[in-house]
C-alpha cells in the first residue's frame, strides 16, 4: 500500500482546541482541510460564527477550512485523516467512521494519551479499528493556541514507514510549523503520553509551592521513568532527548496553558478530580494515562515512582503533601543505574 502524496484534502477528526488548531494551521497555508465534529450543533456554529467558541475562542477558522458533523463529508476523498480526538473517545468515535476511510488514507494519531480500558497507545487501536491501513504519529511540544497564532512550533510525525512518515510531514508542515519523521512510534507515543502524568505532578508541586528546583527535580526524574518503561518496551533511548520526549515534557510540566499542569495546581489547592475536571470542557489526558502507565510498568517489571505517586493522590485520596514525602522516603540510589537518554 502506497503512501498518498501531499495535497490530498486532509480530514481532522475532532473539532476540540487542538484539532480546530491543526485546522486553522492548515487553512492559513492554503491546504484542503475538513473539520469534523461529532457534535452537528457546533459544526453549524463553528460555520455561522467562523470560530470555534467552546474550545478555542478568538480565533478565526478559515472558510477554506470546511466545517461538518458529516463524517462522509469530511472523510471523502481524503488523503490523511487526523485523528484529534481525546483517548478516552477515540474507539466509540473512529468505530463507526471506519467503513467511510477512503482506500489509502493515511491514519494520523494527534492523540497524547492511551485508551483507558485496556492501555493501548492509540495507534494501535488504530490499527486495531482499521487494520492494514497506513499509520502515523504526530506528537510534540505544541500548545493549540500558540498553532493557532502562528507562532514557531515543531513536530515530529512517526511510522514504522518512511513513505508514510514523509507523506505525514508534507501533508502537515508549514512556514511556522516545522515537523520532522521519525520511526519509533512507540517512543514518541510513550513520551507524548507519559508527559501528561509528569505534568499534574508539576502542577501539584509547584501548589504546594515547593519552588523552581523541586520541578525541575520533578521534570528530569519524571524524564528518567518515562525512557525507563520506553527503553524496557522496545522504544529508542534517543526519542526521548527528542521534541516528544523532553521537549513536549518541558513544555507540558512548566507552561501556562497546560491543561494537566493546571489539574495538578487544582487539586494541590483542595478539588477532587471530579471537581477539576468538571471545571473545564477541554481534557487533561494525564489523569486517565497513569493507569494505563502503572499497568505497562507491572507487567515489564519496571518501576514508576512519580507516576504511582499522582496515581495515589488522584485516585485514593492521598494528600500531595504525603506524596511528596513519600518519594523523598525513597531509598538513595545512583544517578548512573538511570537510562541514559542521550545514547540508544
Amino acid at each position: 500500500m502506497s503512501a498518498q502524496p501531499a495535497g490530498e484534502p486532509v480530514a481532522i477528526l475532532g473539532a476540540g482546541s487542538w484539532g480546530t488548531a491543526l485546522a486553522i494551521h492548515l487553512g492559513r497555508r492554503g491546504a484542503a482541510a475538513r473539520l469534523w465534529a461529532r457534535d452537528e450543533g457546533l459544526a453549524r456554529e463553528i460555520r455561522d460564527t467562523g470560530e470555534n467558541r467552546p474550545y478555542l475562542p478568538g480565533f478565526t477558522v478559515s472558510t477554506r477550512v470546511r466545517v461538518t458533523g458529516d463524517g462522509a463529508e469530511a472523510l471523502r476523498d481524503a488523503g490523511l485523516v487526523v485523528v484529534a480526538i481525546p483517548s478516552q473517545f477515540v474507539r466509540a468515535t473512529l468505530t463507526p467512521l471506519v467503513s467511510r476511510l477512503p482506500p489509502e488514507a493515511i491514519l494520523v494519531s494527534a492523540t497524547k494519551g492511551m485508551e483507558p480500558e485496556r492501555g493501548l497507545r492509540i495507534s494501535e487501536l488504530c490499527a486495531e479499528l482499521a487494520p492494514g491501513r497506513p499509520i502515523a504519529v504526530l506528537s510534540g511540544p505544541s500548545f493549540a493556541r500558540e498553532v493557532a497564532l502562528g507562532r514557531p512550533t515543531a513536530l515530529v510525525a512517526a511510522s514504522m514507514r518512511l513513505d508514510v512518515a514523509r507523506a505525514a510531514q508534507a501533508a502537515l508542515a508549514g512556514p511556522t510549523l516545522r515537523v520532522y519523521t521519525n520511526s519509533d512510534v512507540l517512543g514518541v507515543e510513550l513520551g507524548g503520553a507519559l508527559k501528561n502524568v509528569i505534568a499534574i505532578a508539576a502542577g501539584l508541586s509547584d501548589s504546594l509551592a515547593l519552588g523552581e528546583n523541586a520541578r525541575a527535580a520533578l521534570v528530569t526524574r519524571g524524564l528518567a521513568e518515562i525512557a525507563r518503561l520506553g527503553v524496557k518496551l522496545g522504544a529508542s533511548a534517543r526519542t526521548f532527548a527528542g521534541l516528544a520526549g523532553l521537549g513536549d515534557l518541558v513544555l507540558t510540566a512548566t507552561g501556562s496553558l497546560s491543561r494537566n499542569r493546571a489539574l495538578g495546581l487544582a487539586i494541590g489547592q483542595g478539588k477532587t478530580l471530579r471537581e477539576a475536571e468538571a471545571s473545564t470542557r477541554t481534557v487533561a489526558e494525564g489523569a486517565r494515562t497513569v493507569s494505563s502507565a502503572l499497568r505497562l510498568a507491572r507487567a515489564a517489571g519496571v518501576t514508576l515512582p512519580i507516576c504511582a505517586a499522582v496515581a495515589a493522590v488522584l485516585f485514593d485520596g492521598m494528600p500531595p503533601q504525603d506524596a511528596l514525602a513519600a518519594l523523598l522516603a525513597r531509598e538513595p540510589r545512583p544517578e548512573e543505574e538511570e537510562v541514559d537518554v542521550s545514547r540508544a
